[in-house]
């Protein structure tokens, strides 16, 4: 395994029934980076981020997340290591009957540590929507808010628990051009006041031009290109240019 990377997928195969999505697939993650996985819909990125939390099993490979072998944890340790890997859901996976608040306070609730309980969850609740603009929301429901403001909701109470890396699951999908590049900007903010390392899925080529350190592109199942944005785009592979095109 590669020391220095804080996660490292190696060899990684995942299937449903005859569906062969993920086929010998590896990748590194680099502190304080930003790294887009590319594909088109259905090539297994979203497969690929869930198999790095185990919410799905690996079929075959190895994973291995701040330096824990992912499929070697117990229940208890895994969900450990889960509340250091903040993961936001392409759906926000707000809970519609409660306020903002309340909805913070709920991740606080499951992973309260000693760090939270020395600020406060107030204060933390405060800090949160205030690194998303959006302190003046606190009392009011999702339902009230507009989508890109529930996105950065999302967002707040992923940031809530000061993760050492994010897991962006298509974190522009559904939103307009300039609130999509608003949210771009705001993953980049993140990644320079938290030195968070962050994996963006996406298939938003503008959200992957601002946000992306290195990009790969996941063809076949597998790490087909692993290279910048800029590099890739002059590529004369026609495989990667039909991204560009």
């Amino acid at each position: 395994m590669n020391d220095e990377a804080i996660i490292d997928v190696r060899h990684l195969y995942k299937s449903f029934g005859d569906n062969h999505v993920l086929r010998d697939f590896s990748m590194t993650l680099a502190p304080a980076e930003n790294l887009a996985v590319l594909g088109k819909s259905g090539s297994g990125k979203s497969v690929l981020i869930k198999c790095i939390v185990r919410l799905l099993p690996l079929d075959q490979g190895s994973i291995e997340v701040l330096h824990e072998d992912v499929g070697a944890l117990d229940l208890d340790q895994l969900d450990e290591l889960r509340a250091r890997v903040g993961f936001l859901f392409q759906s926000n996976a707000l809970y519609d009957s409660m306020t903002v608040r309340e909805n913070l306070e709920f991740s606080l609730r499951r992973h309260w540590n000693a760090a939270q309980r020395k600020r406060g969850a107030d204060a933390a609740v405060l800090e949160a929507l205030t690194d998303v603009g959006l302190a003046h929301t606190v009392d009011m429901t999702p339902a009230e808010l507009s989508g890109g403001m529930r996105k950065r909701i999302a967002l707040a109470r992923t940031l809530i628990l000061r993760p050492s890396i994010i897991l962006y699951d298509e974190p522009t999908t559904g939103l307009d051009p300039i609130t999509s590049r608003e949210i771009s900007q705001l993953i980049v903010s993140v990644q320079q006041k938290y030195k968070t390392a962050s994996i963006i899925i996406s298939h938003d080529m503008h959200c992957i031009d601002i946000t992306a350190n290195r990009v790969i592109m996941l063809i076949d199942g597998k790490s087909y290109a692993n290279d910048t944005y800029a590099n890739l785009r002059k590529s004369a592979d026609a495989r990667i240019q039909e991204f560009f095109d």
